[in-house]
């Protein structure tokens, strides 16, 4: 089985940056309560007359640059999204024509949030095994095209933006990915939910009426199930690669809720020193949370090559996902 190398990374966000002071100004909001409950100050909005694509080829495009390679090398692209520019086909193979990929095996991931995560996992036993030679992963979400603006309990979370990770492998090369966990709790999927669209409510006036074509969440719930599943994810892939708190240079969390990661972290008495934040400028990108963290880290130097990063994340379904990269 063949090592993993991470060799590229690559983000993007909209130029149009919501505040919360600008919230405040269209529902019964504030600063004050929005920062006290989610640790969220701004976030990005995609413009008019973009899509999920238009994110995730951007993001690309710098992960293809920071891997110094050609867009026709890449043989699989995986993106994991939830905001698909369109039922079908799917946003990879629209993306892969906006990059001028070389016919790759190209698919989208719908796992909610953990969509980037469970790409990652499938990428790498695409490349172990040698059936493909370089992977190119993204997380890409336009969420507010599906935001409830009457609903301040959920509109304030989201951002829209993109990350992208490009894999590859090498036999003089330590292996880059240490641990892989994912798993699914059916019996959540109804906290998070958007109804309408698909064969079981096709849209409707009466669906547009209801507005049943906007995300609805049960706020409460997903927060207890993400505090217990991180907490699960971090103990399970620790005790597998027998590593402790201390060799973990970086955590990087979903970024959902800063209350969330908090608990989390207070539960597993480790320093906030070690967590990257960046859901306070970008809110809950969903998809894109994991791999725009990632890679504004590593812009910004703050992840060097050889440090060990963990990174757990949950979504909708309710599903969960984490690894242990040696960077």
């Amino acid at each position: 089985m063949k090592n993993i190398v991470i060799k590229g990374t690559g983000h993007f966000a909209p130029k149009r940056i919501v505040t919360n002071e600008y919230l405040s100004t269209i529902m019964d909001t504030s600063d004050e309560w929005i920062k006290t409950r989610t640790g969220i100050e701004t976030r990005h909005y995609i413009d008019d007359d973009k899509c999920t694509s238009d994110l995730a080829v951007e993001a690309a495009k710098m992960a293809i640059k920071s891997a110094n390679i050609k867009p026709e090398d890449i043989d699989l692209l995986v993106i994991g999204t939830s905001s698909q520019d369109m039922i079908y086909p799917s946003t990879a193979c629209i993306v892969s024509d906006k990059l001028g990929l070389n016919r790759p095996m190209a698919f989208d991931l719908q796992a909610g949030c953990s969509g980037f995560v469970y790409g990652l996992s499938v990428a790498t036993q695409f490349l172990r095994t040698g059936h493909k030679k370089i992977a190119l992963i993204i997380g890409a979400d336009a969420i507010t095209r599906f935001t409830d603006f009457t609903d301040r309990a959920t509109c304030v979370l989201f951002g829209d933006a993109a990350g992208a990770i490009i894999l590859t492998t090498a036999d003089d090369e330590e292996d880059a990915i240490l641990c892989l966990y994912e798993g699914t709790d059916g019996s959540g999927a109804k906290y998070l939910t958007l109804p309408a669209g698909g064969s079981k409510e096709p849209a409707s006036p009466l669906t547009v009426e209801n507005r049943r074509h906007f995300l609805h969440m049960n706020g409460k719930e997903i927060f207890k199930f993400a505090v217990r599943i991180s907490i699960h994810m971090i103990t399970k892939m620790l005790e597998e690669t027998g590593l402790s708190i201390d060799d973990i240079d970086h955590f990087v969390f979903h970024q959902a809720n800063m209350r969330i990661i908090d608990a989390a972290v207070e539960r597993m008495s480790f320093s906030k020193e070690k967590v990257i934040y960046t859901l306070n400028e970008y809110g809950n990108t969903s998809s894109a949370s994991i791999p725009l963290t990632l890679s504004l880290a590593s812009e910004q130097g703050r992840i060097k090559k050889g440090d060990i990063v963990l990174m757990v994340v949950f979504g909708s379904g309710l599903t969960y996902a984490g690894s242990i990269v040696r960077w």
